[in-house]
């Protein structure tokens, strides 16, 4: 791809990542719109279609750094995630719990597509298995039961066993975080690299609706930042800067 009316530095690139088709546009320092369109997987080529097609616009070979210096912004939209929701291939996660609501997001609002349906099939959780932890507050902010620390070796066993995501979800905790503050404290200590807190992801009053969304999070966000990683490793030097606003 011919690009030698533009001086290459400044660039700006969009990018939709989708299953099958990348698509990119591209704005030269000069206004110029560039528009490339590529597979976005094709394993004897390249390792990942964003990264090929930035390589391809700007004239760049496979064994030459990407110049960040040369590159405004980068914004990308991408099917990853929905893809490992939809494959099931996100990080294995457990759930932390209000003790006593263990099965609560199994069970969820019994919702039935069929209602004279005798063989419910349920869908497959997201989590690995719900650690039930002894704390509650009241609806009014009362502290009911403070932290108990007995759930601590369950955590550590999950570890143990390699996983490294966790979704902290607690009745009232939209509303009252204390507690959710002080598992995922412990969570970090343990070496949990992914901690979703319900009351930051979605502070909802509905603890099903709230705990559905933090699993998601908890679940998907380690692919997501992989493949952030995976992008950003490949430009010269260091993170793309922002875009001004």
């Amino acid at each position: 791809m011919n690009t030698d009316f533009c001086d290459r530095t400044g660039w700006q690139f969009w990018i939709d990542r989708g299953g099958t088709f990348t698509d990119i546009v591209a704005k030269c320092p000069d206004g110029t719109l560039v528009i490339h369109k590529l597979l976005s997987e094709n394993p004897d080529r390249y390792t990942d279609a964003a990264v090929q097609g930035i390589r391809d616009i700007l004239g760049i070979s496979a064994d030459v750094p990407i110049p960040a210096a040369q590159i405004e912004a980068i914004k990308m939209g991408t099917t990853v995630a929905t893809n490992a929701l939809l494959e099931r291939k996100g990080d294995r996660t457990i759930l932390l719990i209000t003790k006593g609501f263990g099965d609560a997001l199994r069970i969820g609002y019994q919702n039935r597509p069929n209602i004279f349906a005798r063989h419910i099939v349920l869908p497959e959780m997201l989590y690995d298995r719900a650690i039930e932890v002894a704390e509650r507050y009241s609806a009014t902010g009362e502290e009911l039961i403070a932290v108990n620390r007995e759930f601590i070796p369950s955590l550590q066993q999950a570890y143990d066993e390699g996983i490294r995501s966790c979704a902290i979800v607690f009745m009232h905790g939209y509303r009252y975080s204390q507690h959710e503050q002080q598992v995922a404290e412990i969570a970090k200590e343990i070496g949990f690299t992914q901690i979703s807190v319900s009351h930051e992801v979605s502070p909802l009053m509905k603890l099903i609706f709230r705990g559905d969304t933090t699993v998601v999070d908890a679940y998907l966000s380690p692919i997501l930042r992989r493949y952030v990683e995976q992008i950003t490793s490949q430009l010269s030097v260091g993170a793309v800067p922002p875009c001004p606003p």
